[in-house]
């Protein structure tokens, strides 16, 4: 998903972790029907305080967003054919029925005829075969467009080789949909839960243009809530109740007040003064939190990790010099020391609990594990920095290292900076420390040297992470390249044998590991302080974090 920030592509067998966890609120309800749906357990008032630590939403167009807020917010507001429920289980959206050919190349949608737009417009097949062209049209420069890969003519299209109207999909009237694919996608039905394949109006798109989904009042929804307040640069806004909804009788909050802040102090604050519902903690706050009961601790697919921009900084290209610097860090300490949050030591680019073995059950993480890729060893280090050097006819390196302005981040920051000056002689870090929209804008323009970033599995398969760090994918921003590990995604998309698509991944993992394509640094955890009252909150590790559909405020 996302960088999901956030980070947003196989076989899906793993086991999702799941919490469901309880939040507060403020304010009367509007929505008596929907009370006697809970026995009369829901409060009077249903308005949920949310908070996002650092990050602001940076579009609500489908087709354009990349990050975890923004694809929180679209996939709220907004829905496709099926919504992802608890354990990422696919759940009833837009779609009422689906019909699959024999050889699994052929989906046949029937969609529901009391899905409406906010604006009254009835939700139609023709609305799905717009969003999905315009996504894939090159002139969209969509950095999701490579999702579509698998649906017929979708790569041809994005490489500019097919004309749009040749995409694998096709209304036949304004209820039934069919999608025809180039190969079996194991994972297919779990891609149409995900937001940059919901379905778009037109006429709304056409008649705001380029302003289309800059801010919430330019735009039009067919999900659970409608977005209001967000203006396009500023750190409010609200989600609330959609009565267009085809499912609103289950669809129990009002109004859901989000805003982003960046300190957990002034976070933490605001929750304890009942200001808000739930309040994102760093490292010394779990511990001083650590047996208060209103302290949910989530798992996370969510990798950070350290890019090297190869395009800007010619000397970052040598291998040696990569492997110095991911030496230097020693991960075990970074998570319990410095983080302190309940982060996981990372054993890959693929995230520990993402996906299983489907022969043996194991966890891919832990099955192709490389040792060069995230062992601590100081002395090794500083030989292959010295090597490097020499290599590059250099005798010192100055650089910067960029990152977000969230206390979480900085202080991730100030570790990987002085352990590199530390033990690596001749190299000298500078910090810049950015709002996370500004360095998410020049981490995409490639105005980086070093960057601190991350990326969350967009569904709960290996290819969802490996596949973003081929030499060609827009999410490639350092412009690592390596023909070999190429070569393994390209045989793990084209193969339609389980066992040997496994095995392409595995290779592909361990030669990302070898030759130190990123430097992982932790896996994330979510720390939250959160208002026992709020119930029905569906939370998952991969694609879509928080459904708030079906949450409600109890008594």
């Amino acid at each position: 998903m996302k960088w999901k920030m956030i980070g947003t592509a196989a076989t899906v067998t793993a086991s999702v972790g799941l919490l469901l966890a309880g939040c507060g609120s403020t304010k009367a309800s509007s929505g008596g029907e929907n009370a006697g749906n809970l026995n009369g357990n829901m409060a009077k008032t249903q308005v949920l305080n949310w908070s996002e630590n650092g990050q602001d939403i940076t579009t609500l167009d489908s087709s354009l967003a990349t990050d975890v807020i923004s694809s929180t917010m679209i996939s709220n507001s907004e829905e496709g054919l099926y919504r992802l429920g608890n354990n990422s289980k696919v759940t009833p959206g837009i779609a009422t029925g689906t019909t699959e050919s024999k050889n699994k190349l052929v989906y046949t949608f029937t969609l529901r005829k009391n899905a409406k737009w906010s604006n009254g417009d009835p939700v139609t097949a023709q609305d799905f075969v717009y969003a999905w062209r315009r996504t894939v049209n090159p002139k969209t420069a969509s950095q999701y467009a490579y999702l579509y890969s698998g649906i017929k003519n979708a790569d041809k299209i994005s490489a500019g080789k097919a004309n749009v109207n040749t995409l694998g999909i096709k209304a036949d009237g304004k209820y039934k949909l069919t999608v025809t694919l180039e190969k079996p996608l194991e994972y297919f039905k779990l891609l149409m839960g995900f937001d940059v394949f919901f379905p778009q109006d037109q006429k709304v798109v056409q008649e705001y243009g380029k302003d289309y989904g800059t801010s919430s009042a330019k735009m039009v929804y067919d999900g659970p809530f409608k977005m209001t307040g967000w203006k396009g640069t500023n750190s409010t806004w609200a989600l609330v109740r959609n009565n267009n909804y085809w499912d609103k009788k289950h669809v129990y909050l009002d109004k859901i007040n989000d805003q982003d802040v960046k300190s957990t102090t002034t976070g933490f604050n605001l929750f304890q003064s009942g200001k808000l519902d739930m309040a994102t903690l760093s490292g010394q706050q779990v511990k001083n939190e650590k047996s208060n009961k209103k302290l949910v601790i989530r798992k996370s697919s969510r990798l950070n990790y350290l890019e090297f921009n190869e395009k800007k900084v010619k000397e970052l290209s040598n291998t040696k010099l990569r492997q110095a610097m991911s030496l230097t860090l020693d991960r075990k300490q970074l998570v319990t020391d410095v983080l302190g949050d309940g982060s996981v030591q990372p054993k890959g680019f693929v995230t520990n609990d993402l996906a299983k073995d489907p022969t043996t059950g194991k966890d891919f993480a832990a099955e192709n594990a490389t040792a060069s890729s995230t062992d601590y060893n100081p002395t090794k280090a500083k030989q292959l920095w010295e090597e490097g050097l020499k290599e590059t006819g250099k005798k010192s390196l100055t650089l910067t290292l960029t990152h977000d302005d969230t206390d979480q981040m900085k202080a991730l920051s100030e570790y990987v900076q002085g352990q590199l000056e530390k033990d690596l002689p001749g190299l000298k870090i500078t910090s810049i420390a950015l709002p996370y929209k500004t360095r998410l804008a020049r981490e995409t323009a490639g105005n980086f040297q070093l960057v601190i970033s991350a990326w969350q599995a967009d569904f709960s398969d290996p290819i969802s992470d490996l596949g973003i760090m081929t030499s060609n994918n827009s999410y490639n921003f350092g412009h690592w390249a390596n023909t070999d590990y190429d070569n393994a995604i390209k045989a793990a998309n084209a193969t339609t044998s389980s066992t040997e698509r496994w095995s392409e991944m595995s290779k592909a993992e361990r030669i990302i590991g070898t030759d130190e394509g990123v430097a992982p640094l932790s896996q994330n955890v979510i720390a939250q302080m959160l208002n026992p009252k709020l119930k029905g909150l569906v939370y998952n590790t991969a694609g879509l974090d928080y459904n708030f559909k079906s949450a409600y405020m109890a008594k």
